[in-house]
């Protein structure tokens, strides 16, 4: 069955995409600094990090007067995960989103440390850099930029 993905950009501490992937009830999340590839050759670094509510995957906007996570983020894309294998250290999924689509693997290398790499089927794009040549969110056209400037408090 079907579950919920996202994928936030956010300006916290550094630059980073917010990969989640429903399950169980909350939002399995990984940092990923330099965003996910449609590229199969192309293996991205994703920190695994806490679980966050469904909620979570719904905010765009600043956070704002937070120890951490503050800054601008933008929802980047969003679809459906079809999680095909779940193991402590490997998760398949097929996503179905608006830039992100078809088979892609998050395999763990240690500790907190994972890899999210893109399956070579239909929809890879060897050679492109999706995370670069879209930066602005599915929902309201903006790049994280665009939110921060738009959400500065006023001195």
């Amino acid at each position: 069955m079907a579950q919920r993905f996202v994928v936030q950009v956010h300006d916290a501490t550094r630059l980073h995409f917010d990969v989640r992937i429903e399950s169980g009830g909350v939002l399995r999340s990984w940092a990923v600094p330099k965003g996910p590839s449609m590229d199969p050759g192309v293996r991205r670094l994703a920190v695994q990090v806490d679980d966050h509510d469904l909620a979570a995957g719904e905010f765009e906007g600043v956070h704002q007067g937070r120890r951490r996570g503050t800054g601008a983020v933008i929802i980047w894309d969003e679809g459906t995960a079809d999680v095909v294998r779940d193991e402590p250290d490997r998760l398949s999924i097929v996503l179905d989103g608006h830039k992100l689509a078809g088979r892609f693997e998050l395999v763990r290398t240690g500790g907190t440390q994972w890899i999210l790499v893109k399956g070579a089927d239909d929809h890879a794009r060897r050679g492109s850099d999706v995370a670069h040549d879209q930066p602005a969110s599915v929902r309201s056209g903006r790049t994280w930029q665009e939110v921060a400037a738009l959400e500065q408090p006023t001195r």
